[in-house]
Order: C-alpha cells, then structure tokens, then sequence
C-alpha cells in the first residue's frame, strides 16, 4: 500500500503559513506551530510508544491545526479541517486518515474534549507551554496578539483572567501532567504574586 507524501504535506502546510498568516500573529504564527507544538506532540508520541502512522497522522494533525488563521481566525479549527479535507488527498491520504487528522484538530477547538489518545497528546501539545520555562515570554506574546486584536485588559485584568485559566486547566496525558504540571503550578504562584503586587 502506498503511502501518503508525508513530508510534502507538512512542506504545504508551512509554506501557506509563511506566506498568508498576519504579521500581528505574534502567538499564533509558524513558531506556535512548528517550534512548540509540533515537537510536544511529537514527545508526547515518544511516550507512549505510537505507531509510525499514528506518529505521522499526529505531526500532519498538528501541522495544520492552526493553518485557519490564514483567514483571520474565526472558527480557525474548522477552517483548518476544511483546508485539510480539500488537500491532503493530493497528497496521498485515505478518507479514514483523513477523518482522524479532522478529529485531532477538531479536539483542540475550545472546551476541548479529546475522545482518544492522539486527540489528548494534540490538545496537552497545543497548551504544553503552560508548564514550560518560556510561558512568560509566550503569555506576552499572546497578549500583544489580542491587544492588536482589540482585546485590551489591564495588567491586573490579565493577570487574574491567566490565573483563571491555569487554575481550570488540567493536561489529558499522564506524560504532559509529568513533564509540565511542575512548571505550570509554579505560574500560578507567581501569578498570585503578581496580582498581590498589583493590588
């Protein structure tokens, strides 16, 4: 059985990025995708001992999880199966592969769900950032996005609404709760702190 061009899938998927994302995409832009989460899922994949088809599927899945934005963003998890679904078959790819890479992308969409296990390593890669060393780099970035965005909040408005989040997240994976739940707990002190300050 032949299989799909992988690598020509994920050089399309990189390519339109480059070209077409906003320059303001400050969070969401190629780095987001091919420097953060594609290697955490790929880590994650690792840990649990995949596949090779499943490793593939996960890395294109991952690929496009945010290709979307390159229409602004709106409904971007949906924008992204669409432009999946119209490509990927020129690449090789099966309908069922196809229907799974859909599924992983879909499970990121917001409340994330994840019905299995490669949708739970795409949703822990896509926030594996909260419990990295860079999150305060990354958190800015993502609030300078939203800024341009005209999603302005006071520090102490940003500060409370990322406390929030952290304290409601929790990973799916058994690996991301051992590789990041450390540093994501130590954000959170340092978020308390931070609003102390600011209070």
């Amino acid at each position: 059985m032949n299989q799909p061009d992988y690598s020509g899938a994920l050089l399309y998927a990189r390519s339109r990025m480059q070209k077409e994302l906003a320059p303001e995409l400050c969070y969401h832009g190629l780095e987001h995708t091919f420097e953060h989460v594609l290697p955490a899922a790929m880590q994650l994949a690792e840990w649990y001992e995949l596949d090779q088809e499943e490793v593939r599927l996960l890395e294109i899945a991952a690929a496009f999880h945010d290709i979307g934005w390159i229409d602004g963003g709106v409904e971007h998890e949906k924008e992204g199966i669409r432009i999946a679904r119209e490509i990927l078959p020129s690449y090789g790819f099966r309908k069922d592969q196809i229907d799974r890479i859909a599924g992983i992308i879909k499970a990121t969409r917001p409340p994330q769900a994840p019905q299995n296990l490669l949708e739970q390593i795409m949703v822990d890669a896509d926030l594996d950032v909260l419990g990295r060393e860079d999150y305060w780099l990354r958190n800015e970035d993502l609030r300078s996005e939203l800024s341009l965005n005209g999603h302005r909040m006071s520090d102490e408005e940003w500060c409370l609404n990322q406390l929030q989040f952290l304290e409601s997240h929790n990973y799916y994976t058994d690996a991301a709760r051992q590789l990041r739940d450390e540093g994501k707990q130590t954000h959170i002190e340092e978020l308390k702190k931070r609003l102390d300050q600011l209070g």
